[in-house]
C-alpha cells in the first residue's frame, strides 16, 4: 500500500499521527489493523469535504483495494473501541486540566430504514419528525475547547428485541434499549470509572428529556457536582430553609407552593436579580447590552426525584436577554432563555455562567465535528462500524486541536 504522507501538517508538539495511533489503537493484535487506523485518521484530518470510505481512502493511498480494505476495518472488523477511549482520555488529560464533563445530544438524519437504531422521532432543532438515530456523546471541557471522547446510541425497543434487527446491526449481546436519560448516566458513570483526575462537574442540557429529575437525584446521590437545563415545565417546589426552632426560613423565591422550574426562572429573585453583560452589538444606550439572571432556591417535589433527591435545596436560574420572546416571555423585550439548575448553591454566578458558556462551546463542537471531521458521514449500517467511525473521528478532533493548539504557540513565540 503507497500512502501520501503529510507527516508535517499532522504533527502535534512531539507527537506524530503514527505515536498517536499507536498510543490509542496499540492494543489491536493485527498490525493490520493498527495500519487501517492510521490511515482512517489521516483520511479524517486531510479529506475536505464528505468523509466517506470511500473518499477517505482515496485521500490517503493510491492502493485500488484500500476502500474495501478501511470498510471491513471500520464495520466488519470486531475490534473493540473502549480501549482506544480510554487511551484518548488519558492523552487529553495529560495535556489540560478538564474543567466540566458536558453531554451533547445529536440526531443524525437518515433516510432509510437499515441504519442501526433509525428511527422517527421529534427533532426540536428541525421542527418536525425526522427518521434519524439518536447519538450522546460526552465532552471534557478544557480551557479553551471542548474534546468529544465516548459515546452511545440510543437503540428503540424495537432494534434489541427482533433477533433479525439484532442480527443485521451485529449489536453486541450486552447492549439493551435504555431511556436517553439512562445513557446520559452512562456515560458519566464511565468516565468516572475511568479517570485519573478529579471528578469536575457535570453539565448537561437535559431540558428535552423526559425524567430529568430522576437523573438529577442519582447523579447528586453518587456524588457529582451537576449544572443542567431542565425543561421549563419541570415541576419545582420553593425552598424553605429550616431554623433551629423548626420555623421556615424566607428563601427569596416566589412562593412556596408548587410551580414550574420556568415560573421560578422567570419570578426569581426579582427585587435583586444578578446582571452580566452580553458578548455582541451595543445597546441602545451605547454599552453593553446585558442579560437578566433570575434565580431562586428550589427543591423538587417528592416523586420528581428518586430517593433523597427531593431533599436536595438546588439554586434554579434562567437567562432573559433583550429582545428575546420565549414561552415566558416578560414584560420590556424580555424574553426566556434556558433553565438551569445546580446543586452548587455556594458557586459564585459568575462561575456558574462560565459553565453555561462549556455547554454552548460543546455544542458549537458538534457543528465542527459535523463539518470538518464527518460526524453524519458514516454510512454504515452496524453497531459496531457506529462507535468505530465515533472513536476514531474523535481521536482525529483531538489530534488536530493539539495541531493547531501546537501552530498558535509557535507563532505568539516567534
Amino acid at each position: 500500500m503507497t500512502t501520501r504522507t503529510r507527516t508535517r501538517a499532522l504533527t502535534a508538539g512531539d507527537t506524530t499521527l503514527a505515536d498517536f495511533t499507536e498510543r490509542l489503537f496499540g492494543h489491536l493484535p493485527r498490525a493490520d489493523q493498527r495500519r487501517w487506523a492510521r490511515v482512517y485518521l489521516q483520511g479524517l484530518l486531510s479529506t475536505p469535504g464528505k468523509k466517506s470510505v470511500r473518499r477517505l481512502a482515496a485521500s490517503v493511498t493510491e492502493s485500488p483495494t484500500a476502500s474495501q480494505s478501511l470498510q471491513q476495518f471500520i464495520n466488519a472488523s470486531p475490534w473493540d473501541w473502549n480501549p482506544a477511549r480510554t487511551e484518548l482520555l488519558r492523552w487529553v488529560e495529560e495535556r489540560h486540566p478538564v474543567r466540566a464533563w458536558t453531554i451533547g445530544q445529536v440526531c443524525f438524519p437518515k433516510r432509510g430504514e437499515h441504519s442501526v437504531g433509525v428511527h422517527r422521532r421529534f427533532d426540536p432543532v428541525a421542527g418536525r419528525i425526522v427518521n434519524c438515530q439518536l447519538g450522546f456523546c460526552l465532552f471534557l471541557s478544557l480551557d479553551g475547547m471542548s474534546v468529544p471522547v465516548d459515546w452511545r446510541l440510543a437503540l428503540p425497543q424495537a432494534w434489541v428485541t427482533d433477533p433479525v434487527l439484532r442480527r443485521r446491526a451485529r449489536i453486541s449481546p450486552e447492549a439493551v434499549h435504555q431511556a436517553p436519560e439512562a445513557l446520559v448516566l452512562e456515560l458519566v458513570d464511565s468516565i468516572a470509572a475511568r479517570t485519573s483526575s478529579a471528578h469536575p462537574p457535570v453539565v448537561a442540557d437535559l431540558s428535552r428529556l423526559g425524567s430529568a429529575a430522576a437523573l438529577i437525584g442519582v447523579l447528586g446521590r453518587r456524588g457529582h457536582d451537576f449544572l443542567v437545563s431542565v425543561p421549563p415545565t419541570l415541576p419545582v417546589r420553593a425552598a424553605a430553609a429550616l431554623t433551629q426552632g423548626g420555623a421556615a426560613a424566607r428563601t427569596g423565591t416566589p412562593g412556596r407552593g408548587g410551580t414550574t422550574a420556568g415560573d421560578f426562572a422567570r419570578l426569581g429573585n426579582t427585587s435583586h436579580p444578578y446582571s452580566a453583560p452580553l458578548a455582541g452589538p451595543a445597546g441602545p444606550a451605547g454599552g453593553p447590552q446585558r442579560q437578566r439572571i433570575h434565580s431562586a432556591l428550589v427543591r423538587l417535589p417528592e416523586g420528581e426525584a428518586a430517593g433523597r433527591g427531593a431533599q436536595q435545596i438546588y439554586r434554579l436560574f434562567g437567562e432573559r436577554r433583550p429582545g428575546r420572546q420565549g414561552a415566558q416571555g416578560g414584560q420590556g423585550g424580555q424574553g426566556a432563555g434556558p433553565v438551569w439548575l445546580t446543586n452548587m448553591n455556594r458557586h459564585r454566578m459568575d462561575d456558574l455562567l462560565h459553565l453555561v458558556r462549556r455547554s454552548a462551546r460543546s455544542t458549537a463542537v458538534l457543528g465542527s465535528l459535523a463539518d470538518e471531521f464527518g460526524l453524519l458521514d458514516f454510512e454504515g449500517r452496524s453497531f459496531p462500524g457506529w462507535h468505530h467511525h465515533m472513536t476514531l473521528m474523535s481521536a482525529a478532533y483531538a489530534y488536530a486541536y493539539a495541531v493547531r493548539e501546537r501552530a498558535e504557540l509557535g507563532r505568539r513565540s516567534a
